[in-house]
C-alpha cells in the first residue's frame, strides 16, 4: 500500500471511527506467496468470484499484500487496496495529461473533469473499505459500485480527446488496469454477501438473466407506507424571490450549509417563485433538504445543454447533487433547453440515501440523470422523451407519474422515444431502475398527437445504454402508447444477451407481454420482492418517515 493510501485511510478512520471491528491493515512483512500454500489456494478460490480471475490472481500474489491464512474479508480488503493503488496511478497519469495540454481547451477541460471524477472514486473506495471492516456489506457494494461508475466515466471522457499517445495509453490503463481490478473487488463482495465465508461456494458474477437471484430479506421488507419524507422538519434558512428573507438564491442557501454535517439535516425552505439558476450541492454538503411550496409553485429552472460549447450532459444539470442524504419535497426541477437542445438535464444526483417526494422533473432528452448510488423517488412526476430517466444508480420510483412529451419542432411527423436508459457497465454493480405502482403515459399534448396517428409515435419502456442495463416495472399502469415490443435495442444486438428487463403484474393496454421482445423477462413471482425498497436500496434503514 502506498504511503498516500495509508495516510488517507488513517484520516478516514479518524473521521469515521469503527466501534465494531479493528481497522484493516496490510501485512507488508509477510513472506512471498508459495503457489502451493493455503494462502495461494484461498486467493485462487476468491478470484473465482471475479470477471478477470487471472488478473485477480496475479495482482493479489504480490509479496506481503495478503496476510497468511487470510479471511475472506481480508482478501477483499487486499483487492480494494490494489484498486486504490491503480486509482492513484490513474490520477498521476491524468495530471500529466493536464500539464501537457496547455493551450488545448478541450483536453484541459476533459483532464480536469477526469481528475474530479477520480477524486469521487477515491472517496467512495475508502468508504467501501471502511464499510467492509464494519460488516456493512450492502454499503460497501454500493460505494464500490459508485467508484466503478466514476472510473468508467473517466475513461469515457477521454474518448473525445484521444488525440495523443499519452491519452491513448492512459485510456488503456484505465480499462485494463483500473476498471478490471475494481470489478474484481466488487465480484468478491457479491459472493461474500451471498455465500459468506465459504470460498469454495464463490462463483463468477451472474445476473437475473443467468437465473441468479441474490439473497434477500423476507417478503417486501418494510411497509412501503412507512417510508418517505420525514415529518416534523424545521427550516434552518429560507430562500425567497420577494419579501424578507436572508437568501435570494438557492445556491446561497446551499453554501450556508455546514460541511460534513453528520446526521443532522440542514433544511432549506424555498418559497414560491421561479429561480433561474444553476444549483450545485457539493460532496461535502451532506443531508441538505429542499422544501418548496408545491409543484409548479417553487420552480428551479435552467437551460444548459450539451449543444453549448464546452458543455457536457453531466454539467448541463439545472440542479446537481453530490452530497449524501439529499432530500427534496414539493419542488419543480426544470431544464428549458427544449427538444433542439439535445441532452439537457433538469436534475442530476450522485447522492446516496437520497429521497425526493412529490417533486416534478421537466425536460426533454435526459431529464433525470440518476447517475449513481441509492435513490428513492416517491409520488413524483417525470416528463421527457428520449432516455429521459437515465444513469447507473440503484433507484426506486414508487407511485410516480412518467409522462412522454412531444420532442421536435414538427412532432406530427412521429418519433421513437424511450423512457429509460440504464447504464450498468458491470454485472457486479448493485444498480438498476425499479418502477413500482407507477403510471406510464403521455402528456395531454402528446396524447393528442399519438391518437391522431399512433403508427408514427412509438414509445418504449427502455433501451440498454450500457452492457448490463437493468430495469424492471412492477404493478404499474402502462397506457396504450407503449409499443407491444416493450423495449428497444440500443443498436444491433448490443447488450441483448446481458441486460435484464423485467416486468411483473403490470396493467393497461401497453402491458401485454404476448408480443414483447424475446430478450425481456417476466419476473418470477418468488423473486419480485428482490426489488422492494428495502431489499434493493435498503431504504428501510434510511427513509423512515419517522426519521
Amino acid at each position: 500500500m502506498s504511503s498516500t493510501l495509508i495516510l488517507l485511510f488513517s484520516l478516514f478512520l479518524l473521521a469515521f471511527p469503527s466501534t465494531s471491528s479493528r481497522p484493516h491493515h496490510h501485512h507488508h512483512n509477510s513472506p512471498p506467496l508459495n503457489p502451493s500454500s493455503s494462502t495461494a489456494s484461498q486467493i485462487r478460490l476468491a478470484c473465482n468470484a471475479t470477471r478477470y480471475p487471472d488478473q485477480c490472481l496475479s495482482s493479489l500474489s504480490q509479496p506481503g499484500l495478503v496476510p497468511p491464512d487470510p479471511t475472506p474479508p481480508q482478501i477483499i480488503h487486499s483487492a480494494i487496496s490494489v484498486s486504490f493503488k491503480n486509482l492513484e496511478t490513474a490520477q498521476s497519469k491524468l495530471k500529466s495529461i493536464l500539464d501537457a495540454s496547455v493551450g488545448n481547451l478541450n483536453r484541459t477541460n476533459a483532464a480536469n473533469t477526469c481528475l474530479e471524477l477520480l477524486s469521487y472514486s477515491k472517496r467512495r473506495t475508502l468508504s467501501a473499505d471502511h464499510a467492509l471492516t464494519r460488516g456493512r456489506i450492502k454499503d460497501a457494494r454500493a460505494w464500490m459500485s459508485a467508484a466503478l461508475v466514476y472510473q468508467y466515466d473517466t475513461w469515457s471522457a477521454l474518448k473525445y480527446v484521444n488525440d495523443t499517445t499519452q491519452v491513448g495509453e492512459t485510456m488503456s490503463f484505465l480499462d485494463g488496469g483500473l476498471l478490471h481490478v475494481t470489478s474484481n473487488a466488487l465480484g468478491m463482495m457479491v459472493s461474500y454477501d451471498n455465500f459468506g465465508d465459504k470460498l469454495a461456494s464463490w462463483t463468477p458474477p451472474r445476473t437475473e438473466r443467468d437465473g441468479f437471484w441474490e439473497k434477500t430479506g423476507p417478503g417486501m421488507g418494510s411497509d412501503p407506507g412507512t417510508l418517505g419524507f420525514p415529518s416534523g422538519l424545521k427550516k434552518d434558512v429560507t430562500v425567497c424571490k420577494t419579501g424578507k428573507c436572508r437568501y435570494k438564491t438557492v445556491q446561497e442557501a446551499v453554501n450556508a450549509a455546514p460541511d460534513n454535517n453528520g446526521v443532522r439535516k440542514f433544511v432549506i425552505k424555498i418559497s414560491e417563485g421561479v429561480y433561474e439558476e444553476t444549483v450545485r450541492v457539493p460532496f461535502e454538503k451532506k443531508n441538505v433538504v429542499f422544501i418548496g411550496d408545491g409543484v409548479g409553485k417553487t420552480v428551479i429552472t435552467g437551460s444548459l445543454n450539451a449543444r453549448m460549447p464546452g458543455m457536457s450532459t453531466f454539467k448541463s444539470a439545472t440542479v446537481g447533487v453530490m452530497g449524501d442524504g439529499f432530500m427534496a419535497r414539493d419542488i419543480t426541477f426544470q431544464n428549458e433547453a427544449g427538444p433542439e437542445g439535445h441532452q439537457a438535464v433538469a436534475f442530476r444526483s450522485d447522492s446516496d440515501f437520497s429521497l425526493l417526494e412529490n417533486c416534478e422533473f421537466l425536460g426533454n432528452q435526459d431529464t433525470l440523470y440518476a447517475h449513481g448510488l441509492r435513490q428513492f423517488y416517491k409520488k413524483c412526476r417525470i416528463q421527457g422523451n428520449i432516455d429521459f430517466i437515465f444513469g447507473n444508480s440503484a433507484s426506486v420510483f414508487q407511485d410516480c407519474e412518467i409522462l412522454i412529451a412531444p420532442r421536435q419542432v414538427n412532432p406530427e411527423k412521429g418519433e421513437k422515444n424511450a423512457v429509460t436508459a440504464h447504464g450498468r457497465i458491470d454485472p457486479t454493480q448493485s444498480t438498476g431502475f425499479v418502477f413500482v405502482n407507477c403510471l406510464i403515459n403521455g402528456t395531454e399534448e402528446y396524447m393528442k398527437l399519438y391518437k391522431a396517428n399512433p403508427k408514427v409515435h412509438i414509445n418504449f419502456l427502455g433501451r440498454p445504454w450500457k452492457e448490463f442495463s437493468r430495469t424492471v416495472f412492477i404493478g404499474s399502469n402502462m397506457e396504450a402508447l407503449i409499443s407491444p415490443d416493450g423495449w428497444s435495442p440500443w443498436g444491433g444486438d448490443f447488450a441483448l444477451e446481458t441486460l435484464y428487463y423485467g416486468e411483473s403484474k403490470n396493467t393497461g393496454l401497453g402491458s401485454d407481454r404476448s408480443r414483447r421482445v424475446s430478450w425481456s423477462s417476466e419476473i418470477p413471482e418468488e423473486h419480485v420482492h428482490a426489488y422492494s425498497v428495502a431489499n434493493f436500496i435498503q431504504a428501510d434503514e434510511w427513509a423512515l418517515m419517522s426519521g
